[in-house]
């Protein structure tokens, strides 16, 4: 099992240009930002702020930890391999790519909402 980002509807509206155009409950990633939002994170792009999901390739402003039972940290690299190679991105190290992702979210609890404003995730709500 993996402690992973998912796509999550929740606290949406918190900020005024929240979106949310990702399937709910998809594994989701921080992707590249881009060069309109290099510097802010309310830029007209909207990745200074959002997370990518793996399936869909739509992005979401809010993200939930979930422990995905039944996943291996090896099924979460080839999950995450196959979606960056499909949207073109490329990254050399997917490993510690996956590994970052993994570590961002191992110390928090189930049900925490987060947002990414640039090189910052922070907690938006913690569920009690």
């Amino acid at each position: 099992m993996v402690k992973a980002l998912v796509a999550t509807s929740a606290t949406q509206g918190y900020r005024d240009n929240d979106y949310h155009w990702c399937v709910e409950g998809e594994l989701v990633w921080i992707a590249p930002t881009c060069a309109q939002d290099r510097y802010d994170p309310d830029g007209g792009c909207g990745c200074g702020r959002g997370f990518a999901g793996l399936s869909s390739h739509r992005a979401t402003t809010t993200a939930m930890v979930r422990t995905l039972h039944g996943i291996t940290r090896a099924d979460y690299i080839m999950v995450l391999r196959s979606s960056v190679e499909e949207q073109g991105y490329e990254i050399d190290d997917v490993e510690a790519l996956a590994d970052s992702l993994l570590d961002l979210v191992a110390d928090l609890p189930d049900g925490a909402v987060l947002e990414h404003r640039l090189d910052y995730v922070q907690v938006r709500q913690r569920v009690p």
